[in-house]
């Protein structure tokens, strides 16, 4: 199939453009006419020898919650999809984007719903977007959708800065110590063990492991930084598969330190979130059980969703199945169970996320309060391995002498 520009106009005189993908012009005119547009152009579209890195292509939360909101503001206040996108597309400065704004613009012309043309673009907008966009549309409240979709991405965001803003310290003090560990061994422990050579003898078993870990380190650093990479390489292209994303999503809850309590508790805050925004939005209860679990960022809470998606099909509720999945809290299923007998199941997801929103707060602070005596434990430990692995054989050379 190969893609086609088109220049069309509708029975009231208005113009669009557009593009279509089709085995030929004859059957673009041909999906034009079925949408009631009078085709005055068709071209073929030659595609860009520019090359592009995939990576780089990606868009920030903060950034599509601005767009959610901005676009929810000018359709509230009375301006048309179509000038309101336009608009967007001039103001915007992520070029990706920019370029998928003109793009859902250019299809929404052709004739397509705003939701339908966000669907075409998943890498930014994703499955929660565009049901709750597709939820408003149909029930004429979607600046209301969309405001509530930029409240959901900034609080995701939000919780997820909160973490990894509280791991910058560790890991910046780990690379401290790693740092400080390679210059003592690549250039302390050659200086004392040209010094030991003189004296003779053989060293202690502690220093012997100093002097291996600087012959590696100053000879052999090729092997260890290709190891090094190997490892990273295969753990990413492991934790992509199927089994291996499993596997990992269950270690997480499982790490000692409270860290898989977090991973918990975030995963818990992020499914009540999303599942309160999209029965909130009209989202049949069905699909937004589906996106959630597509959503929500462990396969355990994808798996749970699966057997949640069987009971309601046979008519039984929410809370009965999430009680058996050890990642769901007592305390979340009674809540879940009382918004579904009481007909508020949105509001109690919302109180549940806030909780436990709050709930990873204060485990992140309580983190970094155990961390940070560890981590200078750790880098005592490393230094002073390395002094005393030195000093031993003077100690060994002054009791000779006595």
């Amino acid at each position: 199939m190969s893609t086609y520009v088109f220049k069309a106009i509708d029975l009231a005189g208005g113009k669009a453009r557009g593009e279509v993908e089709a085995d030929s012009k004859q059957a673009v005119s041909d999906q034009l006419k079925q949408r009631g547009l009078i085709v005055l152009d068709i071209a073929d579209k030659h595609s860009s020898k520019n090359i592009e890195l995939a990576f780089t292509k990606s868009v920030k939360p903060t950034e599509l919650a601005i767009f959610a909101r901005q676009l929810s503001t000018m359709i509230s206040s009375g301006m048309s999809i179509l000038r309101a996108l336009y608009v967007l597309e001039e103001q915007t400065e992520s070029k990706y984007l920019k370029e998928t704004i003109v793009a859902v613009r250019k299809d929404v012309e052709a004739g397509l719903s705003l939701s339908d043309a966000m669907a075409r673009h998943p890498k930014v907008f994703n499955p929660l977007f565009v049901a709750m966009t597709q939820a408003g549309e149909m029930g004429g409240v979607l600046e209301d959708s969309l405001a509530r979709v930029a409240d959901q991405l900034q609080k995701d965001a939000a919780l997820r800065r909160q973490v990894k803003s509280a791991m910058i310290y560790p890991a910046l003090v780990a690379t401290f110590a790693i740092g400080v560990m390679m210059a003592l061994v690549a250039f302390l422990v050659p200086v004392f063990e040209g010094v030991f050579k003189e004296f003779g003898g053989e060293l202690p078993k502690l220093t012997q492991v100093s002097v291996l870990m600087s012959k590696i380190v100053t000879q052999y650093w090729w092997a260890m930084f290709g190891v090094t990479a190997v490892t990273i390489i295969s753990f990413i292209k492991w934790k992509k598969t199927t089994w291996g994303r499993r596997q990992w999503d269950r270690f997480r809850l499982h790490v000692p330190m409270k860290i898989g309590t977090i991973v918990q508790e975030v995963a818990v805050a992020r499914w009540s979130r999303t599942l309160a925004s999209l029965t909130h939005a009209g989202v049949p209860l069905l699909q937004a059980l589906e996106i959630t679990g597509r959503t929500g960022g462990n396969v355990v809470v994808q798996e749970a969703m699966d057997s949640v998606i069987a009971s309601v099909k046979r008519g039984g509720t929410i809370a009965a199945p999430l009680a058996q999945e050890p990642i769901f809290p007592s305390m979340v299923t009674h809540m879940v169970g009382v918004g579904e007998e009481t007909g508020a199941l949105d509001e109690m997801l919302d109180r549940i996320a806030e909780f436990y929103e709050e709930q990873v707060e204060a485990a992140v602070k309580a983190l970094m309060s155990i961390l940070e005596p560890i981590l200078i434990i750790v880098i005592g430990a490393m230094v002073g391995f390395i002094v005393i692995s030195m000093y031993l054989p003077l100690f060994e050379v002054y009791n000779r002498i006595e």
